[in-house]
């Protein structure tokens, strides 16, 4: 099942993503684990409220629930190794997980704001050196 969710801010995407997870993973009849999910956000902050509103739904499925009430807390258990991330962490976890086949070293990290501006610093430091320009 692939699920997109595309809307303007503040019109509710994650409520509407939350419940829909919520239905999948407390779905007894078409079990689906989480480690089966993906959910992908903008931001690091998106991502864990969008964890906890999950971890949250299952409790409160619990409660509701108590028939499948031990199925759900594995859910719940589960819940902190689920791919609930932003783009870029899921991309990093997959070049990490492939590193080898990604010809990069398997302990590469993904470059910050001042690390990218380092680099461009010293990008065009290079440049000026290799024209023969003094600095």
């Amino acid at each position: 099942m692939q699920i997109l969710v595309s809307a303007a801010a503040g019109s509710g995407k994650t409520s509407v993503l939350t419940e829909r997870v919520k239905r999948i993973l407390c779905d007894t009849e078409n079990p689906c684990s989480v480690s089966e999910i993906l959910v992908v956000t903008f931001t690091r902050a998106a991502a864990s409220e969008m964890r906890d509103r999950i971890f949250k739904a299952i409790s409160e499925e619990v409660e509701n629930n108590k028939e499948d009430a031990d199925y759900l807390r594995r859910q719940m258990t589960l819940l902190p190794t689920a791919d609930i991330c932003t783009i870029d962490s899921f991309c990093a976890k997959i070049v990490r997980e492939n590193f080898h086949l990604a010809n990069v070293g398997a302990d590469f990290r993904i470059l910050d704001e001042k690390d990218e501006t380092d680099v461009v610093y010293i990008t065009r430091l290079i440049a000026l050196c290799l024209k023969g320009q003094k600095l």
